[in-house]
């Protein structure tokens, strides 16, 4: 059976942009687990996510091209965390509070050093 000639020309790599719609892409794990489990939001995963979306808007960081901040569920490394990763780098990190969350925007995300101290 032939496809459709949009279908086609939709499966075609010349179709494809290989270019990532965000330089960068943060993934913060919120979950929250019940009766007390360990999971990243009972280290205030939820709060340090807005700290770094505001930070990163405020430094003109966000948006198509730049910097995308992004809340996960479950990432499954509940033991490390709070975590967070970043693509396309794929580069893991854990945080305490909101320098290191400063030092991850500063290092990584604006100058495209790894933080090879949060990094887990």
């Amino acid at each position: 059976m032939r496809l459709p000639r949009l279908v086609r020309e939709a499966m075609s790599p010349s179709c494809w942009n290989p270019v990532s719609y965000y330089n960068h892409h943060v993934f913060f794990c919120c979950n929250q687990r019940d009766a007390g489990a360990q999971c990243c939001n009972n280290h205030g995963a939820q709060e340090m996510r807005e700290y770094a979306k505001k930070k990163v808007k405020a430094l003109g960081l966000s948006g198509p091209g730049h910097v995308r901040i992004n809340q996960a569920g479950c990432l499954d490394r509940c033991e490390l965390g709070p975590v967070l990763v970043v693509y396309p780098e794929e580069i893991w990190y854990t945080y305490v509070d909101r320098e290191d969350i400063d030092e991850i925007i500063r290092e990584h995300l604006q100058n495209g050093r790894v933080v090879e101290r949060l990094r887990i």
